[in-house]
């Protein structure tokens, strides 16, 4: 679900597109230089020197080297996204249409770095624990957006089931691209996203 900082510089301003163009730099040294000399290896001092910043200004951007994986620019996106589907569309195919639209505007680029940080996540241990606490944080999120749209309360039972399906789902594609990089995220989220709609079926 969420990908690295892509610099969507879609009704930005000066400073926010900044911000994310230096975000997407530190991440995508980050990314090579895990992959060059493993995760454990590289210091957060490594990855400023790399991006051309001062360990300082990565604390500015990511509070741990694990965020620095984790964090993405997503959620604004998926948010303006959700907001503009049709009413007609019930609360999960608008959160589907709305996370296949992010997906599928990726570049290739975008899409191989996603790969890669996805694979590395699952591989490593600290990533996976800071991936629960980033989800959860997505989960209150849909929660309020489904909560929002469908006319109910966002501490109601049943939102928040529909949000953790979700996440869970989400979780569930992540992990199997990460073993399968040959197939198409954008094509598993959707299927695994229609499936969730039509009550799980095996």
């Amino acid at each position: 679900m969420s990908k690295l900082a892509s610099g969507d510089q879609r009704g930005m301003g000066l400073r926010e597109r900044k911000k994310a163009k230096t975000m997407a730099s530190i991440q995508m040294h980050a990314l090579r230089l895990f992959r060059e000399m493993g995760y454990n290896s590289t210091t957060v001092e490594q990855i400023a020197e790399a991006a051309e910043i001062s360990p300082s200004t990565f604390f500015r951007y990511f509070s741990t080297k694990e965020d620095v994986i984790i964090t993405d620019n997503y959620d604004p996106i998926l948010i303006e996204a959700f907001e503009k589907q049709p009413p007609d569309l019930s609360p999960l195919q608008a959160i589907q249409a709305a996370m296949l639209s992010g997906v599928e505007g990726m570049s290739d680029q975008e899409l191989i770095a996603m790969r890669e940080r996805n694979q590395l996540i699952m591989s490593v241990p600290e990533l996976r624990a800071a991936l629960l606490n980033n989800m959860m944080r997505t989960m209150e999120m849909i929660t309020g957006m489904v909560a929002k749209r469908s006319g109910r309360s966002s501490d109601d039972f049943a939102v928040s089931t529909l949000a953790g399906a979700i996440i869970g789902v989400n979780i569930s594609v992540m992990m199997h691209h990460a073993e399968h990089p040959d197939q198409k995220f954008a094509d598993l989220l959707e299927s695994a996203l229609s499936s969730l709609e039509s009550g799980l079926p095996l």
